[in-house]
């Protein structure tokens, strides 16, 4: 993968590579353009943290009494799981590691997916699951599973969809959504969404969710003119 800088100007992001490219090879590939897509990453320097760590273990605890596998077979487990992903990097949540922050939350989406999708019941880690990262509240949305405790959840707009509107002909991909118990729900209702949010620690709530998820939980609405 070449290398470059990424720099602010004139009210956009512009990368400059440290190579110059080689225009014949892109003409080969895709004739005299304009332009041409690529990819890019941004590297992340913040070494993984220990609250990561933490949450990692809680999260094997909890699937070892469920599964009754060995932790350090888990760990190895995902630890696989993620080099395959990655295409071959390896991690560690050691203390001495030189993984980031964004390797660490990569594994912990694996744990986080393997939980939802075998419906895990989880004690040690609940209490340290990033509810604040839209992946775990898109995880929650796709289960029906709340943001809070974890119960069977019903799908709440944090934006407002005003009073009298049949919700079936609404496109929901455009508003923001949660995954709230009827508790929580209705707490969230009394106290309002900034008091909610400092409750339960959260630096926001609600997420954009696509046409696709929101059709195969149920979700009816009128997605780009569909059902």
């Amino acid at each position: 993968m070449r290398s470059g800088k990424a720099y602010w100007e004139q009210g956009g992001w512009w990368i400059a590579p440290d190579e110059t490219p080689n225009l014949s090879h892109i003409e080969t590939m895709y004739g005299k353009v304009s332009g041409v897509p690529v990819e890019y990453e941004i590297p992340d320097k913040r070494k993984a943290r220990p609250k990561q760590r933490r949450l990692f273990f809680a999260l094997l605890s909890d699937i070892h009494r469920w599964s009754g596998e060995p932790a350090e077979w888990l760990k190895e487990y995902f630890y696989l799981q993620y080099t395959i992903k990655t295409a071959g990097k390896e991690i560690s949540l050691a203390n001495d590691t030189v993984s980031t922050v964004s390797d660490a939350t990569e594994l912990i989406n694996l744990v986080i997916d393997f939980i939802f999708d075998y419906q895990v019941p989880i004690n040690d880690g609940y209490p340290l699951l990033p509810r604040d990262e839209a992946y775990f509240q898109f995880k929650c949305i796709q289960h029906r599973c709340c943001l809070i405790c974890g119960r069977a959840a019903d799908i709440n707009h944090i934006d407002e969809v005003g009073m009298g509107r049949n919700r079936n002909k609404l496109d929901h991909t455009q508003a923001r959504l949660s995954a709230l118990c009827r508790v929580h729900h209705t707490e969230w209702h009394q106290i309002g969404n900034q008091a909610f949010c400092k409750k339960y620690r959260l630096t926001n709530l609600g997420v954009k969710v696509n046409a696709e998820t929101l059709k195969r939980i149920g979700m009816k609405g009128n997605y780009r003119g569909g059902n």
